[in-house]
Formats: structure tokens, C-alpha cells, sequence
């Protein structure tokens, strides 16, 4: 990857940042998982899936299940910048008008399945790898999963049917950004080594910086193909990604800024200005 695609992939994801960043007021949003997972969802909507406006309903196209939903609106911001979703829906955040939420709703173009509860989706894909094995299509399913969410047994399950059913065509990706709610995952339920349990279960692993879009191009291109292995891309990422006052930070998973602190925010991710937004007013859960 060329350092000018780079330069366009960072601007995409900045852009998109700041999508998140306005939904996370009037209501708030769950701004520090959406800005780990941002990088993540712009690479593999600019770079890698057959996913586009005019596309949406094409057997042949790929599929990205957004397992853990929270994410959600760094999907948004992702889908208004590949232009599937108008960006003036998101002034209806919350709001009963439309079907912006807090987690992925089928109502919004390119969403293909709800989520929310955690450790579903991984299921839901592989049955759709396998669905796609059968018809002998070539499409690619990818599953973004979180750390926190490997906690559930249906997760691992998962993994041992696709490894069962030869899914070489499905890409589960690990959003490792080491929480999980207002906990830091390994001092809950520890999961290093994470990428030995995956090995051990008979997927094929790669382990990467999640921010790095050249890791990104060549974690995807190397995908081994006809190996009868699940593909599982581990992304070291860091909550609240741009933002340092909110960086690694366990208070930081869901927030409901004021719009004075969201205009600091906003600068703060253009590196106008480093302030450490510490307001008592701002609500935090």
C-alpha cells in the first residue's frame, strides 16, 4: 500500500471519527469501543469486502456482521463516508423517527443482521460461510468481534464448527482493545495468550496493530485460501483511539457529552488542543 492510499484511509477514518464523536452527546453512544474499531471498518469497506451502494442485495456480494454492536456508530460513520447511508440520518440519533440506535438495526442499509447481545453473531456467520460453501460462491464473511465478548462460550463454539465445516471463507477479526464495559479484560477473565487458544482450536491466526492500515492490507491479502481453516485476525487497538483524555480508559466506554465538550473533542482529534475533559457535568456510564 502506497503512502498516498495510506494518507486517504487515515483522512476516511479521521472523518469518520468525528461522526462518533457528535453521536456521543443527546444521549450519548459507546464512543470508546466505536474509536478503536474505526481504523478496522474503513480498511475493510475502502479495501477489502465487495460491499457497495449499488451492490447491498447481490448474492455475490461479501458480507461484515458487526457482532459486538456497540460499535455501531463507527459503522455509521463508516457507511455515510463509502456513501450507502445519508449522513443527515444521524441528526435522527435516537430518535423514534428513524432506526439509528445504539446497535446495529437491519432497517439501515448494509446492516445484515441485529446485534447486541454478545457472542451471537459469530454463529450467524458461519452459517452464512456455510450457506455460501454449499452454493460455491465465492464471498467472503467477516465477523468484528470484541475481547470482552470472547468471554462467551458461543464464541468458542463457533470456532470448532467452522474448523469442522472447512470454513476457509470466514474472517473473524478481534477488536483487542483489552476492555470490556468498565473493565480491563485480563482482569476479569484473562485471555492471553489469545492467539494460542485461537491456534489450538485449528484456526489460522495473524496478530497485527489494528491502527496500522499497511498491517491491516497485509493481513488481508496474506488470508490463506483452500486451507480448510478459519481466518481469525487479532487487531491490537486502544480505546478511545484519537482522543488521548479518553484513551485506555475504563470510564470511557459509554459517554453523554455536553456540545461543549464534543466541540473540544472535535478539536482535540484535529491535535488543536489537548485538554483533559474531566467535567463532573459529564455523564459517564
Amino acid at each position: 500500500m502506497n503512502e498516498n492510499k495510506i494518507k486517504d484511509l487515515e483522512s476516511v477514518a479521521l472523518r469518520v471519527r468525528e461522526h462518533i464523536i457528535k453521536m456521543s452527546t443527546d444521549g450519548g453512544c459507546f464512543v470508546g469501543a466505536s474509536l478503536s474499531a474505526t481504523d478496522l471498518m474503513v480498511y475493510l469497506y475502502s479495501e477489502f469486502l465487495n460491499v457497495f451502494e449499488d451492490n447491498l442485495q447481490d448474492p455475490d456480494r461479501d458480507y461484515l456482521f458487526l457482532s459486538k454492536g456497540h460499535d455501531v456508530p463507527a459503522l455509521y460513520g463508516t457507511l455515510i463516508e463509502m456513501g450507502i447511508l445519508e449522513k443527515e440520518r444521524l441528526q435522527n440519533h435516537l430518535s423514534t423517527s428513524d432506526s439509528i440506535y445504539w446497535h446495529p438495526n437491519t432497517n439501515i442499509p448494509c446492516i445484515e443482521f441485529h446485534s447486541g447481545s454478545l457472542g451471537h453473531l459469530p454463529s450467524v456467520a458461519l452459517g452464512v460461510a456455510l450457506d455460501c460453501k454449499i452454493r460455491g460462491t465465492n464471498n467472503f464473511v467477516v465477523c468484528i468481534m470484541g475481547d470482552g465478548e470472547l468471554n462467551e462460550g458461543s464464541c468458542w463454539e463457533a470456532v470448532m464448527v467452522a474448523n469442522a465445516y472447512k470454513l476457509d471463507n470466514l474472517i473473524f477479526v478481534i477488536d483487542r482493545n483489552n476492555f470490556q464495559a468498565n473493565m480491563a479484560t485480563e482482569d476479569l477473565i484473562p485471555l492471553e495468550p489469545l492467539a494460542d487458544k485461537f491456534e489450538a482450536f485449528g484456526a489460522e491466526v495473524t496478530r497485527i496493530d489494528g491502527h496500522n492500515f499497511q498491517d491491516l492490507e497485509e493481513a488481508f491479502a496474506e488470508i490463506p485460501y483452500k486451507t480448510g481453516k478459519l481466518n481469525v485476525i487479532i487487531a491490537d487497538t486502544v480505546r478511545g483511539k484519537g482522543l488521548p483524555s479518553i484513551e485506555a480508559r475504563a470510564d470511557r466506554w459509554f459517554c453523554n457529552f455536553s456540545e461543549k465538550e464534543v466541540e473540544e473533542l472535535l478539536d482535540e482529534l484535529h491535535g488543536n488542543h489537548t485538554a483533559n475533559i474531566e467535567s463532573e457535568t459529564m455523564m459517564v456510564r
